[in-house]
């Protein structure tokens, strides 16, 4: 099959650092759009950027891109596309999408149209009036923004977020994509000590051990298009053995509290699902009593937010006291805080040296990061 363009969804703040993955993968004509990063792509690099990408939600082959105004063009311009070189006789081939911004804005009419679009055309390929579905998913995608139509096939199946190690979670979970976008930030490296003072099911020191070992995030998950016909499964395992020789072995002090046991409980069974459990350890501690001696590293956590107004108060003298804990650190520790709380720095004692908008989910965040100030005597 001749090259390949893949697009990759985000969560919104996370292009640049997305971007810089592939780059780092090799990938070509690396370019990042608002939510979105897109690139030129062989064969053999949709299992590499599948199992090794951190910061992106999942990949998509892009199959045609045209402009639409009306559904008979949307129709005969999908109808145009070679679906047949991807999509066999028996693949089922659900389709769904968004539009944004176009005279065509009825999702389920264009779910409709796309779908009998795709079917007129394998099944004139395939010599069949009905096509039969029951074989292995290709699920179908379609982006319309400004009346650019782009069609699209998920080779990842469950998002990216999902590693496979979080079976158990806590209230208010924190996506493993923003986990890993948080450590990146950090610019933690492995080196120096790395906690989280509230840690729930442990996912930021779990990705921050991932990091750490340099071990590809997608190595204990299926994909999609792991059962595609055109996809041959040597490339697979030949991806599997290249992440795995780049792995890092050494010794990290990687460091998670949580005032709630059972969090830790479910972190502590998290680590093991990840084939982290060696190089990360969690306990029942309290945030507001944090410290460490070393004499540099990094904290990056998410406290709890506080969203109704009994919480709200909560949660700043959580951050009150949090802060005065961190202010105990040693100077060359480097503090990350995110926060959807408007009035953060206020509460937590100090305006934020960097501040960048991330998003968890739709819930819109500042991660604050801080420099350990040397304490006057």
């Amino acid at each position: 099959m001749r090259e390949l363009e893949l697009m990759i969804p985000t969560l919104f703040g996370l292009e640049g650092l997305c971007a810089d993955e592939l780059r780092r993968l090799e990938l070509p004509e690396v370019r990042a759009e608002n939510g979105r990063v897109c690139c030129k792509a062989r064969l053999e690099d949709i299992p590499r950027v599948n199992l090794n990408l951190r910061t992106g939600e999942r990949v998509l082959v892009v199959v045609g891109r045209y402009e639409a105004t009306d559904f008979e063009t949307l129709f005969e311009r999908a109808k145009a596309l070679p679906w047949e070189n991807y999509i066999p006789q028996e693949g089922a081939f659900p389709v769904k999408g968004h539009s944004l911004n176009s005279q065509l804005h009825a999702v389920p009419a264009i779910q409709g149209v796309l779908k009998k679009a795709l079917a007129a055309r394998l099944g004139s390929k395939y010599g069949m009036e009905t096509l039969p579905e029951h074989g292995p998913l290709y699920q179908v995608q379609f982006s319309i923004m400004k009346d650019q139509v782009t069609l699209m096939l998920d080779t990842s199946g469950a998002g990216l977020h999902k590693r496979g190690y979080r079976a158990v979670g806590v209230v208010a979970p924190l996506r493993e994509t923003l986990a890993a976008a948080m450590v990146l930030l950090s610019r933690y490296r492995g080196k120096k000590p790395f906690c989280d003072p509230f840690c729930g099911s442990g996912t930021i020191p779990i990705e921050a051990a991932l990091i750490a070992k340099n071990r590809a995030p997608g190595l204990n998950r299926s994909f999609s298009a792991q059962k595609w016909k055109w996809l041959d499964s040597v490339l697979w395992l030949q991806a599997a053995d290249e992440a795995m020789d780049k792995e890092f072995q050494g010794s990290y002090d990687i460091w998670g509290g949580d005032l709630d046991p059972k969090a830790v409980a479910i972190a502590r069974s998290n680590a093991e699902k990840a084939d982290v459990e060696d190089v990360v350890r969690f306990e029942v501690a309290d945030a507001t009593k944090f410290h460490r001696d070393a004499p540099a590293g990094r904290v990056v956590t998410n406290p709890p937010y506080g969203e109704r107004i009994m919480e709200k108060r909560e949660a700043e003298e959580l951050y009150r006291a949090f802060g005065s804990a961190v202010r105990t650190l040693p100077e060359g520790w480097r503090v990350s805080v995110l926060s959807s709380h408007t009035e953060f720095e206020r509460t937590f004692g100090r305006t934020a040296e960097k501040k960048r908008k991330l998003y968890n989910g739709m819930l819109k965040c500042d991660l604050f990061q801080y420099g350990i100030e040397r304490r006057r005597t």
